[in-house]
């Protein structure tokens, strides 16, 4: 494949926020965290679901940077290429 033809890089629109709070609302690669059955990654073409999040650092990757924000707890929605993150809830 030739320079000219890359694929773009596939995004979901990723937010965390609290109720006084958004920590991060921007398209992103991907958006991993941790669950009771253990790590996990979520990309665009992810199947929706919805997890409780245990104590962890959510790791989110836009491409030019990794984002990390140490979480409590929480719960995360996938819906249609969007990672919905609610904390303090």
């Amino acid at each position: 494949m030739s320079k000219d033809n890359k694929e773009a890089v596939k995004t979901l629109k990723v937010k965390v926020a609290s109720p006084y709070r958004t920590y991060f609302d921007e398209p992103a690669i991907s958006i991993s965290g941790v669950n009771k059955t253990g790590p996990f990654d979520v990309l665009e073409g992810h199947h929706n679901f919805i997890t409780l999040l245990e104590p962890c650092e959510l790791v989110i990757r836009t491409g030019s940077e990794e984002r990390r924000i140490r979480i409590n707890g929480g719960l995360m929605h996938v819906k249609s290429d969007m990672a919905a993150v609610f904390l303090d809830v």
